[in-house]
Parts: C-alpha cells; structure tokens; sequence
C-alpha cells in the first residue's frame, strides 16, 4: 500500500517533519512518497498563498500519483481538498478535515499559528457542517512555519490557546497545521482536556481509505487549458 503525501507549503522542511511524523506512525504498514509544493509561499498564511497552493497541490497529484493507493493533502486548511477529489482515481483525505470530524464526537477548538487562520478555518468548518460543534478557535502569533522552526518557544502560548478553548467549551482541542506535528503529546500534561495532533488525525483518516475499495465516481469534464505543467495540463484534458 502506498500513501502520496502533498506538502502544498514550499518549505521542504516542513515535509520533512511531517514525513518523519507519519511515517512513525505507519510503521510498516504501508509505504509513503512526500512531496512538496513546486511553487507558492513557503507557509501558507492568508487567502491568497491558499489559493495559490492549491493549484501547487493539483501540480503535485498530477506529477506524483501513479502507484498510489490514497493521497494525504498534509495541510491544515485543505487548500485545494475538493478539486484533488474530483482528479484523483484515489481517495483524498485533508489533513484539516480528518481532524474536524475526529474532533466532532463532541465540541472542539482548534488551535493554530497565525491570525489570519480564524476566520478561514471558521469557513472551513462550517463548509463540513460542523459549526455547531465548533467552541472556539484561538491563534499564536508565531505562524505555523516558525512553530516548526523552533517549537520550544512556542509552547507556553500554544499551552495557554488550549487552555483557552477549553474554557470555552471545549472537550477536544485540535492542535492543527503540519508545522505542530507531534506537539500535542508534549503539550498534554499542561492541558486538561483531550488533544488531536492533526497530522496524526490525518494519518489515522488516509490508512483507513487506503484500505478501503474507492467507490466508482464520475470524472469531471475534459477541459482544454494554457500554460499550466504539462502533467496537469494532460490530466484535465483527460478527465
């Protein structure tokens, strides 16, 4: 069995991390090919570098999925989760996504890097339909790229953030964002509710749908296009 993981950020350092990461937890279960963005910001930030990766994450499916049995978008907003849907001839977990409804037995809070991730993710979980589940949102400064470089000084506020949706109402937290991967097992004895890692939620999610036979869907329409890689430019015409 074989996982294709897309790193949409540009930051080979943050694939790196989160290879590690999963591939501890895959054990020998199945083999893992990650990749990362060719093109965009280096850790997605804002609307824009979203969108922009994206695309990077249909570069990346087009270039990479021959031989692959399910794909992991190791991103924590999804950029991109449902078009890689409609191109894949495998399953598509989000990173995001997998945690959300892992997280949503109950109310939940996610806690992130960067300001600009709360009205985004608070979109994002309403598109799941979970917005009812969802107690709070709370952010750090340093962005989820700068957590990944130097995690140690971020972990008495990502502590106080979980602390926080906790006493918002919430009975899981979700740690989100690939640069956080493998934090919330350091930062559970500070915390008194439960923790998702979601890197690891995302793992657990993309083993189940490698395992599982994909039911059959339609292809999208085949679409002439200009000036895009070749390998995606040939799998939307082929669609």
């Amino acid at each position: 069995m074989r996982i294709l993981l897309i790193n949409p950020n540009t930051s080979q350092a943050v694939t790196d991390l989160v290879a590690a990461h999963v591939r501890r937890q895959i054990g020998d279960r199945a083999e893992l090919r990650a990749v990362t963005g060719r093109f965009g910001a280096r850790y997605i930030a804002s609307r824009a570098a979203s969108a922009i990766a994206g695309h990077a994450a249909l570069d990346a499916l087009a270039e990479h999925r021959d031989g692959c049995d399910a794909v992991y978008l190791a991103c924590f907003g999804d950029p991109g989760l449902l078009a890689l849907r409609e191109l894949s001839p495998v399953p598509v977990v989000g990173m995001a996504e997998a945690a959300c409804r892992e997280a949503a037995a109950g109310r939940f809070g996610i806690v992130t890097g960067g300001a600009a991730w709360k009205p985004m993710l608070e979109e994002f979980v309403g598109t799941l339909g979970l917005s009812d589940h969802l107690a709070a949102i709370t952010t750090v400064a340093p962005s989820g790229g700068e957590i990944a470089r130097e995690p140690d000084r971020a972990l008495a506020a990502l502590a106080q953030a979980c602390r926080d949706c906790h006493e918002a109402g919430a009975a899981t937290v979700i740690l989100g964002g690939a640069g956080l991967a493998g934090l919330a097992q350091r930062l559970a004895p500070q915390v008194s509710c439960k923790l998702i890692c979601s890197v690891e939620a995302g793992t657990r999610a993309v083993l189940a749908a490698a395992a599982a036979p994909p039911a059959p869907t339609p292809g999208p329409t085949p679409v002439e296009s200009i000036g895009l890689a070749p390998g995606l430019a040939s799998r939307l015409a082929a669609s």
